[in-house]
Formats: C-alpha cells, structure tokens, sequence
C-alpha cells in the first residue's frame, strides 16, 4: 500500500494495487474509488483530506493476534 499527500490540493491518494483501473467510482463529491476488472479496490482518492478525512496526522499500527 502507497499513500501519497499532495499538500498543494489537499489530496490524498491510497494506492492498494497495481492493477490497471477499469471503472472509478463517485461515493461523493471529494472521494472517488477505482475498481480492477474484478471489483476490487485499487485506489482511493480524497479530495479536501484535511478536512473530508481529517488529515492533519497519519500514523499505522499493525494488530496481531493475541496467543493464548
């Protein structure tokens, strides 16, 4: 996964795959999402991410499973 933040719009980009898109999708007027062939995911692009997706930090945590 590649996030890209382009602070001269305010846009963020998360790119899941590599995988040439065939269909993006309008959830509203700041986010679009782009689909492979199959329907899954490559990319997702928030217009507006500071204030759509609160933006203003980014940090990722990986939870593993707890062995009893």
């Amino acid at each position: 996964m590649k996030i890209k933040y382009f602070p001269d719009t305010d846009t963020a980009n998360f790119e899941f795959s590599d995988m040439p898109t065939y269909e993006t999708k309008e959830i509203n007027e700041d986010i679009y999402i782009d689909l492979d062939k199959n329907g899954n995911l490559v990319n997702m692009t928030i217009e507006h991410a500071k204030v759509k997706a609160g933006l203003t930090e980014f940090s990722y945590q990986e939870i593993k499973n707890k062995v009893a």
